[in-house]
């Protein structure tokens, strides 16, 4: 029989000589073989290998066709079925990106960048087979719609899968490449939309789990999206579009939301994206898609940086009908289970009022963060003592920024659907390696910081200290990831994601709790006013990466 490794091979010949790939080759290690491969997919047999572990793994099978020439800025193409067995041992290319320096913390290793990088990655116990009905996990990675990878280490499954789940991480194109919009686009569109190209892949990797994920041992009837950052206001906005009918049955949020009254983080009306397309046109000397669509992949890229494009999702109208907020609002999302939360410090700049030493520099703060509403504000937070500005302080930054998304979030969906909601917070800080350092960031003062929580929910810690020792983990470290990653496969497989060591109580407006997962795990009772405050009346984004670029005006 046929080995369909040069499959793989073929692909990124093809994107090499348009000028896609650029990096580092992954470097496969030699093929264990998986008893009763390979597996018979809806496009064509697979094999995988195994990871050790009790644990077997699928690495980058092909969802779609690769999105290059014509099929830039469109939605993502049957793949086209193979001959023969496709060898699944080494992950496909990342998406078009930018490449992290080595010197800041999310650096997982060098990697292959490509235009065609429609892929997806499984990972399985060794005994999973067909028939057994696994619950399935998909994640979503983050990385401001700018970055990120489902090869990244970081994201394994390897872990997770022991506890007896099937896990699938896919690829979706980030960037220019993966929600560029202009008006040519939508009328060269049967659904008169542009941009959300990156949301159309996720829907597409879903789609391809309903499809075939029986086939590894899992359960399509039983699917739980999981994503964080950008990946988690992916969800959110996924859970509101209503081409996802029927694609996933539970949906958990880390440190992400597009529901946030008065503007969502990393999501725009159409015509804020079409601005910002027309001007990065206009600056390019172009008039055409396609002459975008002839041009490298490499310089595509290298223009968006330098003109500044913010990739961000739009309201465009066929993804995305409304604003996920009035969606939600109206009651029109995907009524599942979702489980939601953040990190303590979730903020990238710390809001004013964590400055406040005393109750004149509170009151300060507080009129300079929220002008004519100050007063109300006071009334719904008040600090009436040092030591309360402090608590209170915290307290508001907790419920800030991906906070209040999370909060949001969960309100909306007690408030208007049908489906539980549960609350986190995550406050437990890494234990960081004495003297190391990061380009992006100072450890001393990072506390529970954006991204922290993700290796406790995946097992991945170890990742870390790959290149150098960053951090040294201890055992509560160690037990802290085995409480979560029970966490979400308790939720995965019944809706509620208590267990023996952490309890959840569903979330509800007027009484509202959240669990701390921390050095010490516990139920807090929440501001129920103050959150309805802060919700109505969001504080500034203090997330710049988040941040939509703001076009210049067309002449």
């Amino acid at each position: 029989m046929k080995v369909y490794r040069n499959i793989l091979f073929q692909n990124l010949c093809v994107t090499i000589l348009t000028g896609g790939v650029f990096g580092v080759a992954h470097a496969g290690g030699v093929m264990q073989r998986v008893p009763g491969d390979p597996v018979r997919l809806a496009s064509g047999l697979v094999a995988g290998t195994l990871v050790g572990d009790g644990v077997k793994a699928y690495y980058g099978i092909p969802f779609a066709a690769p999105p290059v020439r014509s099929d830039r800025w469109r939605a993502p193409q049957p793949v086209k079925p193979w001959m023969g067995v496709f060898t699944a041992d080494e992950k496909g290319p990342s998406c078009l990106q930018p490449m992290r320096a080595p010197t800041v913390n999310h650096y997982f290793g060098a990697q292959v960048v490509s235009e065609n990088c429609l892929y997806l990655n499984v990972w399985a116990p060794v005994g999973a087979h067909r028939g057994e009905h696994l619950p399935v996990v998909v994640w979503v990675y983050g990385g401001a719609f700018e970055i990120g990878s489902a090869n990244a280490d970081i994201y394994s499954g390897r872990y997770l899968v022991r506890n007896g789940v099937i896990y699938v991480a896919a690829n979706y194109r980030v960037g220019i490449l993966g929600f560029f919009a202009v008006p040519q686009l939508a009328r060269q569109s049967r659904h008169h939309a542009s941009g959300n190209y990156g949301l159309l892949d996720q829907i597409a990797a879903l789609k391809w789990v309903q499809r075939n994920i029986s086939a590894f041992g899992g359960n399509p009837a039983n699917v739980t999206v999981v994503g964080q950052s950008a990946g988690s206001m992916s969800i959110n906005a996924l859970q509101a579009s209503p081409l996802t009918h029927g694609l996933f049955d539970r949906a958990i949020g880390i440190s992400g939301a597009s529901v946030m009254r008065g503007g969502a983080l990393g999501v725009s009306s159409l015509r804020a994206a079409e601005s910002q397309g027309l001007h990065l046109m206009h600056a390019m000397h172009v008039t055409s898609v396609a002459q975008l669509r002839g041009m490298a992949p490499d310089k595509l890229l290298a223009l968006a940086a330098k003109f500044r494009y913010r990739a961000h999702m739009d309201v465009d109208g066929y993804v995305l009908p409304q604003s996920p907020y009035r969606i939600f609002e109206e009651g029109r999302e995907q009524r599942v289970p979702i489980l939601v939360g953040s990190t303590a410090n979730d903020l990238w700049t710390k809001i004013p009022l964590l400055r406040a030493k005393d109750v004149s520099q509170y009151r300060k703060y507080a009129r300079q963060m929220f002008g004519a509403n100050g007063a109300e504000f006071l009334r719904v937070w008040p600090a009436r003592t040092n030591a309360e500005v402090v608590r209170q302080g915290r307290a508001v930054s907790y419920d800030s920024g991906m906070g209040l998304g999370a909060l949001s979030w969960a309100t909306l969906q007690a408030q208007h659907g049908s489906a539980p909601a549960y609350l986190y917070l995550f406050s437990h800080t890494q234990p960081y390696a004495p003297g190391v350092n990061f380009s992006d960031y100072d450890p001393a003062t990072a506390d529970a910081n954006h991204f922290s929580d993700v290796p406790y929910w995946l097992g991945t810690y170890p990742v870390y200290n790959r290149f150098r020792i960053t951090r040294e983990w201890k055992p509560i470290d160690r037990q802290l990831a085995r409480e979560m990653q029970d966490v979400i496969v308790a939720f995965a497989k019944t809706g509620d994601p208590s267990t023996a060591e952490v309890k959840f109580i569903p979330f509800e407006s007027a009484r509202p709790y959240r669990t701390v997962l921390g050095n010490n795990i516990h139920i807090e009772p929440l501001n129920a006013r103050g959150i309805a405050f802060l919700i109505a009346h969001p504080p500034a984004s203090h997330i710049p990466l988040l941040r939509p670029h703001k076009p210049k005006q067309m002449y």
